[in-house]
C-alpha cells in the first residue's frame, strides 16, 4: 500500500498517508503538513516519494508512511505540553514534527551520534515553523549514544528510535514516564515495529505492530 502514498507534491504526499488509513491522527497530520519534508532530503532525492532517502554518513530518513504510523502510534502521547525524546533523530524532520505537536509548553529532544547531522538537522529546522521553538529552547538536538537516551531531559512521555536496535536498551526504558509509550524497531536480521507502554504501576508491555527493516542503532 505505501508505493501508493507517492505525492507530486508535499500536500498531496500527506493527504495519500491520510486516505490509505497510515496517518490516522489529525493533529499529527496538521503537524506533518507544516514541516515539508522537501527541506530534510539532499537536492537530488526524492523528498516525496514514499521510500527512505539516504542523507548521507550511512544514515537515511524514513519512508513517510512509517513516519506516518509512529505519529499516529504516539500521538496520544505528543499533546501540548507533553515531552518528546527522538532517538536516532537523523535529518530531523520527525524532530520538527514532534515539536509542533507537544508545542513551546512542552519539550522536544532529539539525539543523534553524528555531529554533522545534528548541525544540517538545526539548520534545516531553522527554515521551518518549528523554528521558534528551537530559539526558545524548548526543542534541542544534542550530540549523544542513542541507546543511551538523554537522561537530563527524562522522563518523557514518548520515545521515539529512528533506528533498530539490537534489543531493547533498558536506559530508554528508563526514561519513560508512568504511562508513557516508546515506538522502536528492534532486531537485526529480522526486525519488528515494538511499541513499548509503561503503564501506571510501572509495568511494561511490549506489543508488536509489525515487521520493519531499519538502519542499525549504533
Amino acid at each position: 500500500m505505501s508505493w501508493r502514498c507517492h505525492g507530486q507534491n508535499y500536500a498531496e504526499l500527506v493527504s495519500n498517508l491520510q486516505k490509505h488509513g497510515i496517518l490516522s491522527s489529525p493533529e499529527a497530520a496538521a503537524a506533518m503538513s507544516k514541516i515539508d519534508r522537501k527541506l530534510f532530503v539532499p537536492e537530488d532525492g526524492l523528498p516525496y516519494n514514499d521510500a527512505p532517502q539516504v542523507i548521507g554518513f550511512g544514515a537515511t530518513i524514513s519512508a513517510p508512511h512509517m513516519h506516518g504510523y509512529c505519529l499516529s502510534l504516539l500521538a496520544d502521547h505528543l499533546k501540548p505540553g507533553m515531552s518528546v525524546l527522538d532517538v536516532g533523530s537523523g535529518s530531523g524532520y520527525l524532530t520538527a514534527v514532534f515539536g509542533l505537536m507537544v508545542g513551546e509548553t512542552g519539550r522536544t529532544v532529539g539525539v543523534e551520534h553524528i555531529p554533522e547531522l545534528v548541525d544540517r538537522s538545526i539548520v534545516a529546522i531553522k527554515q521551518t515553523p518549528a523554528s521558534y521553538l528551537l530559539d526558545k529552547d524548548h526543542l534541542n538536538i544534542y550530540v549523544a549514544d542513542g541507546k543511551l537516551g538523554y537522561v537530563d531531559g527524562a522522563p518523557y512521555d514518548a520515545i521515539h528510535v529512528g533506528a533498530a536496535a539490537a534489543v531493547l536498551p533498558d536506559a530508554l526504558v528508563d526514561q519513560l514516564k508512568l504511562n508513557g509509550r516508546m515506538v522502536i524497531p528492534v532486531g537485526t536480521s529480522s526486525q519488528d515495529l515494538v511499541i513499548v507502554d509503561k503503564l501506571a504501576d510501572g509495568s511494561i508491555r511490549k506489543t508488536v505492530e509489525m515487521g520493519v527493516r531499519y538502519v542499525p542503532l549504533v
